[in-house]
């Protein structure tokens, strides 16, 4: 018989809102908090892949390292990101498994540092728009540009930060590993804050590049190549709308894959927000997947029974 499996992709914010202070404590509580959610989709029957986000973490890491910058050499952002995967992938492990004790569920559940390939000649290498880590001062920064060949941008009077690409997931490494793991009934956390970005080099090695790989399209691709029936996107609104934020403000209960995509070329769902949710449900569904639900986690139960979220169907 054909495992049930489903996909739920939610942000390194909640794990780590930007009210709380950061505390190991906060954060623990927080990943307990997002793991009995998780387990309602368990109980309906599915076997589920997790992907989160990572970036208040992330960016509180490179701070970290800048701060400490005269005693210990810092590391990278691929680095960091592997950092955060493991940390945050332990966090929400160890919430996973006490919630499923609590609930007498037999499963067991595995982080994966996960690997994410791109396309080296992926044209967001020659614009890098992501802001990242510390506000530097100029001088700092006009350092930084010399050694390490960073872009840095100003930022509203704040000081410089610098900018990386943010190139679209092609493959996932190790897949077959992931795949066969949700196979076999596991829980799977994997892609951490959209993966570790790497690209293959002219020896055909990989290599990892300093970038940021959108979590949303990084789940996308792992729902597509688990053969995932549903998708879960958690965000901080409980419906799609068309028209956000204006008077004329439409939610979406239900609409198809052509209507979401006629409302994206139309402009309602704009790059920096909403687009990348819609765009990688619009290329799940349309590699064969049944079901994206969008909605926030205080709407999540109710969007399970179809009485809140938008959903995008085929």
């Amino acid at each position: 018989m054909k495992r049930k499996i489903a996909l739920i992709a939610f942000g390194g914010n909640a794990i780590l809102p930007a009210k709380q202070k950061g505390l190991q404590t906060e954060q623990m509580n927080n990943a307990r908090k997002a793991a009995r959610l998780m387990i309602h989709i368990v109980k309906k029957g599915f076997d589920l892949i997790i992907v989160h986000g990572n970036g208040p973490q992330v960016g509180n890491l490179l701070i970290q390292m800048e701060e400490a910058i005269n005693k210990i050499p810092p590391f990278s952002l691929e680095v960091c990101d592997a950092m955060t995967e493991g940390s945050i992938g332990f966090m929400l492990e160890k919430a996973l498994i006490n919630e499923l004790r609590k609930s007498s569920l037999d499963k067991e559940v595995a982080t994966l540092v996960t690997q994410v390939v791109v396309d080296k000649e992926d044209p967001a290498f020659e614009n890098p728009s992501k802001p990242i880590g510390p506000f530097y001062s100029q001088y700092r920064a006009q350092m930084l540009i010399r050694e390490k060949n960073w872009t840095m941008i100003e930022d509203a009077g704040r000081g410089f930060r610098q900018v990386v690409p943010s190139p679209r997931p092609i493959d996932v490494v190790p897949k077959r590993i992931l795949r066969d793991l949700v196979h076999q009934g596991r829980i799977v956390i994997a892609a951490g804050g959209g993966g570790i970005p790497v690209v293959i080099n002219g020896r055909g090695l990989f290599e990892g590049v300093e970038a940021v790989i959108d979590k949303d399209y990084a789940a996308g691709l792992i729902a597509r190549e688990a053969e995932a029936e549903l998708f879960i996107i958690l965000t901080n609104v409980h419906q799609v709308s068309l028209n956000f934020g204006t008077p004329d403000e439409t939610p979406l209960d239900r609409i198809t894959v052509d209507e979401a995509q006629a409302y994206y070329d139309a402009g309602h769902f704009p790059p920096g927000s909403m687009g990348p949710k819609i765009l990688a449900a619009i290329e799940y569904i349309r590699a064969g997947g049944k079901e994206v639900i969008i909605t926030s986690a205080n709407y999540f139960k109710a969007a399970l029974i179809d009485r809140s979220g938008t959903k995008i169907v085929a």
